[in-house]
């Protein structure tokens, strides 16, 4: 059920976003990432709004601890953003998000998940690494002020949608 919450093994409850979260995740957004990388609140709306797309929040101690957006856009799935407040990272939150998002998005019949991220974040390439993305490229010029990122790609098989057959 979309907007049911759930449990997860690292104990941030998942839940689907809703409108009255907004100015929590644009809040956390603006902490999340340089001024000129956060989003303004007309993006983010748009970002939220757009076709396919589908907030997922982290709750941890009563509070949103985080959020990622994922969209998929004919069936291919695309990580938009994914925002942790520095208090509840590497604990988990950031990893439940995306084995939230990889779930559903895989439920949806999405066999790729592409996500971009910027080339001087280290700590960030190795979480995506962690999750089995890979780079396929550097996007130039990706960011505001000239700053690259990679883009990485995630493929689900067969058996990875419960499409496969015996």
């Amino acid at each position: 059920m979309p907007g049911a919450k759930q449990q997860s093994a690292a104990s941030a409850l998942l839940r689907t976003f809703r409108p009255e979260d907004f100015e929590t995740l644009y809040e956390i957004d603006q902490v999340c990432y340089p001024r000129e990388i956060a989003y303004s609140r007309r993006e983010l709306r748009w970002y939220l709004r757009l076709p396919g797309a589908e907030g997922i929040v982290a709750e941890r101690d009563g509070q949103i601890a985080g959020f990622l957006l994922p969209a998929n856009w004919e069936q291919v799935g695309h990580i938009i953003t994914i925002d942790v407040l520095a208090q509840f990272r590497r604990a988990g939150t950031g990893s439940a998000l995306v084995r939230e998002s990889e779930a559903r998005l895989v439920r949806q019949g999405v066999k790729t998940i592409e996500i971009e991220t910027a080339v001087n974040n280290p700590a960030a390439i190795a979480f995506w690494n962690k999750h089995g993305y890979i780079s396929r490229g550097i996007l130039k010029d990706y960011y505001p002020g000239g700053l690259s990122a990679y883009a990485m790609i995630k493929s689900f098989g067969a058996a990875a949608s419960g499409n496969a057959r015996s």
